[in-house]
């Protein structure tokens, strides 16, 4: 068994000389994949999977640079660097400036590139500040950054907890390719019950809404406005949440202390366990106080800088740049919770609610192309970089809070690295993809409905009434199991096939508890890791073969 120390060498350097090369190379990399493929398929795969596996086939190469990529930290970094390129450079980035362009605006393109990714860093910038708080815990679900931890402990490791996720991979494989959502069922063994139960319910009404209705809730604007009234609420418990002073974790005064549970849980083999958290409710404000006031100045520069005061009058345009901050911070909550909780994160629906509710305020269209633009810049990168810190955090569980915290920061670097190298990728290659008619999908949604317009008053009044029984919902089940926002996650995608996985997985989990005791959920966790793992693969390497055909 493995020794666990408090006292450690230093976590490694993102800027060690071999360490950016190759961290650089694999940004360049996700980049490119991630761009291709929204263009083509309209989705971005989670490559940190992919990441790690480069990492381990690296470490394998007999130089001697090579070697230090052994250690699973660096191995940390590198999956993170070519996660961050990936979402970043499609979501964050290629799909907001498709917007400007399709609108037949070209000159905004690149006022709005600098916009976004100035949106993307703030974006990161928050959730560095607020994970493993009460509001984001480490300790919650974050199912691909389980999956991927689990991958490269496989890796180090072997033995039992390697051959489980090999198991688990391979079933995940073979129920992908038989269309079976094997990250939802994954998923259930490893999140909150209530939570998952609300999202899979969400996901079979939303699959079998024609049937059980006669007409689409979509048509009815009942989704939407469910996750308003629930995204409300959700942003009422949080000032709540941080005005009411709760008491936090005790600091860590001793690396014993620091390491205990993990040391506990470390022998049976588990990935899910509880550490005393290392930001606090001081922390967490400040992180919001701040982001907001950077969201507010982002928002003026994105105003600046596309001309949006000629389009607008004084009022008007200081309430574009309110509004815009604070769809901003709800889109990154929204779909942050629902990352957290479940691993899927409704971000095109999100930012299709806020354009929305941006037309019945009544903004013209290019600002309402912007302001689209700049909400579906953020949150994908903080859902996606919430998956890397966990998989950071699983680990380095067996080290002292210090060298967690120097880990976490290593990571963020290796983030904006990989924001650095999507940028530069999409600022060479937009103009080519954009002059063969390459965009992503939801870019002709958005402006197909901008320039559709309200087709009477009735959006709003259905988004209002719908808003009710989301509020009722989100608030019933409190801050913790956040079921308004993942009945409503369900609610806006289409896929019943995973809503089955979902609370099929949760009944086979609860009768294996039933069962067996507590002592199960190690075995389960690794195995759902390798479900979940399998699905990445599987799709990563389908969406791959489907760009090439």
């Amino acid at each position: 068994m493995k020794e666990y120390t408090t006292q450690q060498e230093k976590h490694p350097r993102l800027f060690e000389p071999s360490s950016m090369v190759v961290n650089i190379v694999v940004g360049l990399l996700g980049a490119i994949i991630g761009l291709q493929l929204i263009v083509t398929l309209g989705v971005t795969p989670n490559t940190a999977i992919i990441g790690a596996i480069i990492a381990m086939l690296i470490s394998r190469v007999p130089l001697a640079g090579f070697s230090k990529f052994r250690s699973i930290h660096r191995q940390n970094l590198v999956q993170t660097t070519i996660s961050g390129a990936t979402f970043g450079a499609a979501n964050a980035l290629l799909l907001p400036i498709g917007i400007p362009y399709l609108m037949g605006d070209s000159s905004l393109v690149f006022p709005t590139l600098i916009g976004v990714l100035i949106a993307t860093i703030i974006d990161a910038t928050i959730l560095y500040r607020v994970f493993d708080s009460q509001l984001f815990p480490a300790s919650n679900a974050w199912p691909p950054g389980v999956a991927t931890g689990e991958a490269i402990l496989a890796g180090d490791k072997g033995g039992k907890r390697g051959k489980l996720l090999l198991y688990g991979t391979g079933i995940g494989l073979i129920g992908s390719y038989f269309g079976v959502s094997m990250s939802a069922f994954g998923v259930a063994f490893i999140g909150n019950i209530w939570a998952l139960a609300m999202f899979g319910i969400g996901l079979l009404v939303k699959g079998y809404d024609t049937s059980l209705f006669g007409a689409s809730i979509d048509q009815y604007y009942i989704p939407h406005g469910f996750m308003v009234g629930a995204g409300l609420v959700a942003l009422l418990q949080v000032i709540w949440m941080l005005v009411k002073k709760p008491k936090d974790a005790k600091p860590v005064t001793s690396p014993e202390a620091a390491t205990a549970g993990a040391q506990t849980k470390a022998e049976t083999g588990s990935t899910q366990f509880d550490l005393p958290e290392t930001r606090t409710a001081k922390d967490v404000s400040k992180a919001i106080k701040y982001g907001f006031i950077a969201y507010i100045i982002c928002a003026i520069v994105l105003a600046v800088l596309t001309g949006l005061y000629a389009h607008m009058s004084a009022g008007m345009l200081i309430g574009w740049v309110l509004f815009a901050a604070l769809v901003a911070f709800a889109h990154e909550l929204i779909v942050g919770l629902s990352a957290m909780h479940a691993g899927w994160f409704p971000a095109f629906a999100v930012a299709l609610i806020s354009l929305v509710l941006g037309m019945i305020i009544g903004f013209p269209s290019i600002p309402l192309a912007i302001l689209v633009a700049f909400a579906a810049s953020t949150g994908p990168a903080f859902a996606d970089m919430g998956y890397d810190f966990k998989t950071g955090w699983i680990l380095r569980s067996s080290n002292d809070r210090a060298y967690e915290l120097e880990g976490r920061k290593q990571q963020y670097w290796a983030s904006l690295m990989g924001f650095a190298a999507a940028f530069i990728v999409v600022a060479i290659a937009h103009g080519s993809y954009f002059a063969n008619g390459l965009f992503p999908p939801v870019d002709k949604v958005f402006v197909a409905t901008i320039e559709a317009g309200l087709t009477g008053g009735h959006i709003g009044m259905n988004l209002l009434l719908w808003a009710i029984p989301g509020a009722i919902v989100q608030l019933i089940g409190g801050p913790s199991r956040q079921i308004g926002i993942m009945f409503a996650t369900g609610l806006l995608i289409t896929n019943p096939i995973a809503g089955w996985a979902v609370l099929v997985g949760i009944l086979i989990r609860l009768f294996v508890l039933k069962k067996f005791g507590k002592g199960a959920e190690s075995t389960m966790s690794i195995m759902a890791a390798g479900f979940i793992a399998g699905d990445a693969l599987y799709g990563f390497g389908n969406s791959l073969y489907k760009v090439t055909k």
